[in-house]
């Protein structure tokens, strides 16, 4: 269906672009950034992908069931830690939506099934869902 392609040289201090050009920013360590400067990190573009990709999801969901999703969102937290000897990531997704909070959560369990991100995830990291609720 879609194939996106970036390029990063430099690994976390360096620069990421994609191959149409609209995605094209210095990279950064989160813990050397200081306060203005340009630039971003691999969690925040994960958080960025995994927000919209499952906001995608669960409106999908919602037309299945013809609910009018307007004003929902989807705030992604992406923690990077020690796992052992290695590096891993834990993720919270916060959705928050006009609707009766049951409702909504059934929404962002089916939306786990569709998304491809939460496909992906899935047995590999932590991810924790809080459901709010007036979007």
């Amino acid at each position: 269906m879609h194939t996106s392609r970036v390029t990063v040289r430099g690994g976390r201090t360096g620069s990421a672009r994609s191959s149409t050009g609209s995605l094209d920013l210095p990279l950064v360590r989160p813990g050397d950034r200081s306060a203005g400067q340009a630039g971003t990190d691999p969690e925040e573009l994960f958080a960025a992908g995994y927000a919209a990709c499952f906001r995608s999801a669960l409106e999908a969901v919602a037309r299945r069931e013809k609910v009018k999703l307007a004003g929902a969102t989807v705030t992604t937290e992406v923690t990077l830690g020690a796992v052992g000897d290695a590096y891993g990531l834990g993720v919270t997704l916060r959705v928050d939506a006009k609707l009766p909070p049951g409702r909504l959560a059934e929404f962002v369990e089916r939306a786990h099934q569709v998304c491809p991100f939460s496909r992906a995830v899935h047995g590999n990291i932590r991810v924790t869902t809080r459901v709010g609720g007036g979007g």
